[in-house]
């Protein structure tokens, strides 16, 4: 705020000695956090704001939670929603943030999902995504990178994807579960059926992960030699720290990231690691020390550390595991590939061949064309496929 409106008044409504007294009166900016927000609703939403901005406005995606209901009642003249994910899941994401946003504009959330979610999720209309943009449209100002004149100064990103080959261990583990869980699958009635693809999903991409994260090992275990993975990790973060070059290296799973840090450890390279769980303030801490370029590695859980980061010190980013949404995955490579980076970055993204990751990379590299209008469904999409196909899709392909 210093930097772009420089004499406008900002104050940070946060921690126990916030207070708002004097704030609203000589004007200027309130800045707060949504976790502040939900327990200060009530003195928030006793001033008549001019404008309220939503940013990250990912974190009220879902119309039910306390976040997206606390904030409904705050008043204001004009609100605006700033996101780089506005969909991660389902269509009805990203009509929870219009519909704070501009209320009504897209009905009621029964509505929605009959006139424009189901028929654009199902593929069977292909001119309602088309429609569906027109319409919401001249409510949304996007951006990209790629757009002229927004980052001339950016230089080039190479992406590449890593295709790898699991271990004897890992065949031996993923064969066994997609048989064992297939067949509880195929007898299951339909409400158990869904909570159990989902834990097959999460089950085999644990496996091509590491063995010690789908058997709940400790980093005491050995680990090194037990999946190309991490093989691969400590060549790519040998060579980068070798010509003074950073890594943001991000997962999923903080189950996955205590395996890399306790492996980080025994190889003696200089790490940290960011999880939903680590405070505020040892978060700014760790970002300006990644910044200063005292840790050449930072491990970041994909929830946690791909938004809101400015980490252009990396020149290298790598994605351990597959997010359901290529939108996020990209979000994340961003806290390296933004305004102010000045070395090219290299995204590294590991595929184990013929394994779900395989089959998933090629849906996502499809979804990216639905993605300009709207975006698909994700995970929960996956629930829905026949045994048959599900089958087809998790079965290990030599």
């Amino acid at each position: 705020m210093h930097r772009f409106a420089p004499g406008v008044a900002v104050r940070r409504f946060h921690g126990t000695q916030r207070d708002l007294d004097g704030a609203v009166a000589g004007g200027g900016f309130v800045l707060t956090t949504y976790g502040t927000m939900r327990v200060a609703a009530d003195e928030l939403g006793r001033v008549a704001w001019d404008l309220v901005v939503a940013d990250e406005a990912q974190h009220v995606k879902n119309p039910a939670s306390s976040t997206a209901r606390k904030l409904r009642t705050i008043p204001s003249a004009a609100r605006v929603a700033l996101t780089g994910t506005p969909v991660e899941n389902n269509l009805t994401e990203l009509w929870a943030i219009l519909d704070w946003a501009t209320p009504g504009l897209l009905g009621s959330r029964g509505a929605f999902r009959k006139a424009w979610a189901g028929p654009i999720e199902s593929g069977n209309e292909p001119t309602k995504a088309r429609q569906f943009g027109d319409l919401v449209g001249p409510f949304l100002l996007r951006r990209r990178k790629s757009d002229p004149g927004i980052a001339p100064e950016l230089p080039p990103k190479t992406e590449t994807d890593h295709p790898l080959t699991l271990t004897r261990e890992q065949v031996v583990l993923y064969e066994a579960f997609v048989r064992d869980t297939m067949e509880r699958i195929e007898r299951a009635d339909e409400d158990a059926r869904r909570g159990m693809v989902l834990a097959l999903l999460t089950g085999l991409k644990q496996i091509c992960n590491h063995p010690a994260q789908f058997l709940k090992q400790s980093g005491a275990v050995r680990l090194a030699g037990r999946s190309d993975k991490l093989d691969l990790l400590d060549e790519l973060v040998s060579t980068a720290v070798a010509e003074g070059g950073s890594v943001l290296v991000f997962t999923q799973y903080v189950a996955m990231a205590r395996l890399l840090e306790a492996h980080l450890d025994k190889v003696g390279v200089r790490h940290q690691l960011l999880h939903g769980g680590t405070i505020v303030r040892e978060r700014e801490r760790m970002v300006e020390r990644f910044q200063a370029g005292e840790v050449p590695v930072f491990l970041l859980s994909l929830k946690a550390g791909g938004t809101g980061l400015n980490l252009t010190r990396a020149d290298h980013v790598v994605h351990i595991d597959r997010w359901w949404n290529p939108a996020v995955e990209e979000q994340a490579t961003d806290r390296a590939y933004r305004i102010g980076q000045t070395r090219p970055v290299q995204v590294h993204r590991m595929i184990m061949r013929g394994t779900v990751e395989e089959k998933v990379a090629e849906l996502l590299n499809r979804k990216r064309a639905l993605a300009d209008a709207v975006l698909g469904r994700g995970e929960a999409a996956l629930t829905e496929l026949s045994n048959d196909d599900l089958r087809d899709l998790v079965e290990l392909r030599r």
